[in-house]
């Protein structure tokens, strides 16, 4: 018997705060219902802190409860207006964002050495 959509709304959307909401706020922009499979294909719009704006392609998978992860784009900002003036899809109060990946911190400065 294949899940209602509403059914698998649920189960994604509590898969993908599990998973997503430390990115919040997150903007849910497309989704497509796929019965036969027991899927939704759907999209999300966020400030990644060190992509920039992106656009996430997902699948959710209702009869394994997985979450697939198609791609992304990078958004540049003025595509993202109309977004922004819409309620997310995952809210938060963001006043900044550090990623906590070494790769992506500044190094400090070297030392000077006195000159001879």
């Amino acid at each position: 018997m294949p899940f209602t959509q509403e059914h698998m709304r649920t189960k994604r959307d509590k898969k993908i705060l599990v998973a997503m909401t430390e990115k919040a706020p997150i903007w849910l922009v497309s989704e497509e219902y796929r019965p036969r499979e027991d899927g939704l294909l759907f999209n999300l719009v966020y400030a990644d802190p060190v992509s920039g704006w992106v656009n996430e392609r997902y699948k959710y998978d209702a009869f394994n409860d997985v979450l697939y992860h198609m791609g992304q784009r990078r958004l540049q900002e003025e595509e993202t207006l109309v977004y922004q003036e819409q309620e997310p899809y995952i809210s938060a109060e963001v006043a900044t964002r550090v990623p906590n990946e070494p790769a992506y911190r500044p190094s400090p400065p070297l030392p000077a050495t006195p000159a001879q």
